[in-house]
């Protein structure tokens, strides 16, 4: 059995190290208030049966709790105080050095926690460590300086999750929608060079992702271009290439013919979109920010975001030749084509794609095909997104958080060049929890909580204001979100909902559970979460009419967090079937993941929470593999578009380097209960020798998952 040390190492448990520190504890009582040998052996025999039964690896904190708690389990309450007192002054003694020990553990990669925080980092990598490094000493300055102890407190008992405070000691903000437009057919500055506007496709796109690393530097979030922006670099790679190829005739003696001209010309141009999205794939996997990872860039895929006519078609073109290469795939170190992490792919529902027949049909079969393959695009109705979004329809940033509609002086809407705050999430379950099943508890509970969400995304808001240009010229000055002066503060842009900052929420399921004995699936209980998703709509309406700042909720895609909160929950209320009895709670609105349900009613359900999430909401069903049931997909595609703004399907797509197996890397439990990837044919578990791809939390992570999480996606049943 296993334990994780203060400094984030794995080691075996140790029975007699409880019992060498409660018998330092019970040596220091009266000796009548001392335990017997054998009642402080029984207490070390009591917590190795309860670290043993949780299919979870408890840490050191967790274990003192226990011991206080079995301490205190015999009446010896001068033993306990003596052993809290023991406690209290070896944490003294730590808190100088705590960082130190955290930072010291990364660079040796002992830090277990860590190594599992991010699945698309791989925490072995000097620039992966650095990043990190740096992290810890944000936390560090963050929680000592930043942040008021009661924020601190509610973060770390798991009450609320203060997001990327590894980022906050710095004037950073969240995630974006890049104007690429802007940077393009203006020009941008790049590493204080001059970039003018591209005078071809291709140059285009390398001057896109030149810029997407860049940005992707200068904040913690995800980044969302549009091949919109760069559609109308095709003509101008058409109209140069037919000057090319006119040229190349006379030179040739070949009579001019404009029909043959153009038909060569075009050849060319497909040529061309092909090595720019090319481009596009690989520098986006090959670029390394300064965070130590790929940017994690979302394209975003719309026809009827350009006019019709040749412009559109162009667009088709560049959207069917990135699904061609995205279904492809990319080689890893073996030479086999495996399943990429990014860039993450949207493709848009319309009425001219959506049935057999209609224009652009054979451009969803398209997609359809490379979901199947390769778990992506996903899809945003745009039917839907219209009725949610005040007749607009525009790409998410990262992997779901959703701007709300801002309008221009002329009342134009404008996404582009816009941004988040950042993110503070509530866990409902807790709520729930504290309440102990009493429903006007409940409401003065999620009040109070909500009051205390309010105050960390104020304190984020602040952090923001008086940030000067200057910090990153890039995002401010040179186009990706604005055209600032150097030296000018970017307040203005934190106001009147040009950028908006995100109420998250996790744990719906287990919260309505608790505190009806139903799933909120059940008829009787989907009320019971209408009202508390609408209570939270409450607050943000609220919380923006008196600050003039866009809160918008959002419903949290929980990866590492998961299993904190699930820790957190634990601890604080113990095992409770159906809610605390796993080691993660549920994202956002989402059904549970072990609950029966066909993709087509998962949908129809959730697609009722999407709408009251306006700040961020994604659903997916669980599907087997579909490479031959390509019709199978389609309908589902089909659904989606009737039924629900943003859907995922999630398959499998992995490789083991041992023996060449190509199919599902399956979950198992080792000798000590810890659940690691497993090749169903030669057994092998090395992970660094298997390339694994699994939806995470909207995104695709490929460089595996925290205990909790890894059970999540153990449990996960098939919706079709």
């Amino acid at each position: 059995m296993k334990i994780i040390k203060r400094s984030g190492k794995e080691t075996e448990f140790d029975k007699s190290k409880i019992v060498d520190a409660v018998a330092k504890a019970n040596h220091e009582a009266a000796e009548n208030d001392r335990l017997t040998k054998e009642q402080i052996e029984a207490i070390a025999q009591r917590i190795s049966e309860i670290c043993g039964s949780m299919e979870r690896i408890y840490n050191v904190e967790e274990i003192q709790d226990l011991v206080e708690n079995e301490i205190m389990g015999y009446k010896a309450f001068e033993v306990a105080r003596k052993y809290i007192t023991y406690r209290y002054k070896r944490a003294l003694v730590r808190k100088s050095n705590s960082t130190d020990q955290q930072i010291l553990s990364l660079i040796e990669c002992n830090n277990e926690e860590i190594k599992q925080e991010n699945s698309n980092k791989n925490p072995i990598v000097n620039s992966v460590q650095r990043d990190y490094m740096a992290g810890e000493v944000s936390k560090d300055i963050t929680k000592r300086f930043l942040l008021p102890e009661k924020i601190v407190r509610a973060h770390e008992e798991g009450m609320i999750h203060f997001h990327d405070a590894d980022y906050f000691a710095q004037h950073m903000h969240n995630c974006c929608l890049v104007n690429l437009e802007d940077m393009l057919q203006n020009g941008t500055v790049i590493s204080e060079t001059m970039i003018e506007r591209p005078k071809s496709f291709s140059t285009a796109c390398n001057v896109a992702t030149q810029a997407i690393a860049q940005i992707a530097s200068s904040q913690y979030g995800g980044q969302s271009i549009t091949l919109s922006h760069l559609a109308p670099f095709v003509d101008v790679s058409r109209q140069k290439l037919k000057k090319v190829v006119r040229r190349e005739f006379l030179a040739a003696g070949v009579p001019l013919d404009e029909k043959k001209v153009n038909e060569v010309a075009e050849l060319r141009v497909k040529e061309e979109i092909r090595r720019g999205v090319q481009m596009i794939q690989y520098q986006v996997i090959t670029l390394m920010t300064t965070n130590g990872q790929a940017p994690f860039v979302t394209v975003f895929m719309y026809l009827n975001e350009v006019e019709e006519g040749r412009l559109r078609d162009d667009l088709a073109m560049v959207i069917k030749e990135m699904l061609l290469q995205r279904m492809q795939g990319v080689k890893n170190e073996k030479g086999v084509y495996i399943t990429p992490a990014f860039p993450k792919l949207i493709y848009v529902l319309e009425e001219n794609n959506i049935r057999e027949g209609s224009r652009y049909w054979d451009l969803t079969r398209l997609a359809a095909k490379c979901t199947a393959k390769r778990m992506v695009p996903d899809y945003i109705s745009e039917k839907i997104m219209k009725e949610n979004k005040e007749g607009n329809c525009y790409p998410c940033m990262g992997c779901r958080s959703f701007l709300t509609v801002y309008r221009d002086e002329q009342q134009n809407p404008k996404f582009y060049g816009r941004f988040n705050q950042g993110v503070v999430t509530l866990n409902l379950v807790d709520v729930a929890c504290s309440s102990e099943k009493d429903m006007d508890r409940f409401w003065s509970i999620f009040e109070e909580r909500l009051a205390l969400c309010k105050e960390a995304l104020m304190l984020r808001h602040e952090r923001l204001k008086g940030t000067p240009s200057d910090v990153a010229p890039i995002l401010w000055q040179y186009g990706a979100l604005a055209r600032l002066k150097k030296g000018e503060v970017i307040d203005r842009l934190l106001y009147h909902g040009y950028s908006t900052i995100s109420l998250g929420y996790a744990g719906l399921c287990e919260c309505v559970r608790y505190m009806t004995g139903k799933s909120h699936t059940d008829p009787s209980a989907t009320p019971f979460a209408l009202e508390i998703m609408e209570y939270m709509n409450e607050a943000c309406r609220r919380w923006a009419d008196e600050t003039d700042i866009a809160f918008s909720l959002y419903g949290t895609p929980l990866e590492s967090t998961t299993y904190k909160f699930a820790k957190c929950l634990q601890r604080r209320f113990g095992v409770i079937e159906g809610v605390t009895d796993r080691n993660y709670i549920t994202n956002s609105y989402h059904v549970h993941v072990t609950e029966e349900i066909d993709a087509f009613r998962k949908l129809v359900f959730e697609a009722q929470f999407q709408k009251l999430s306006p700040g961020g909401a994604v659903s997916y069903v669980e599907v087997p593999n579909m490479q031959n049931n390509i019709h199978a997909v389609l309908s589902v595609i089909q659904y989606i578009y009737e039924n629900i703004m943003y859907g995922e399907l999630n398959t499998k797509s992995d490789y083991c380097q041992m023996c060449g197996y190509e199919g599902e890397i399956k979950i198992v439990s080792d000798q000590h209960g810890k659940l690691v990837w497993e090749c169903p044919n030669c057994r092998n578990r090395d992970e660094s020798k298997m390339n694994v791809a699994r939806r995470t939390c909207g995104y695709i992570g490929t460089q595996f998952w925290n205990q909790g999480r890894t059970q999540e996606i153990q449990e996960r049943v098939l919706h079709l």
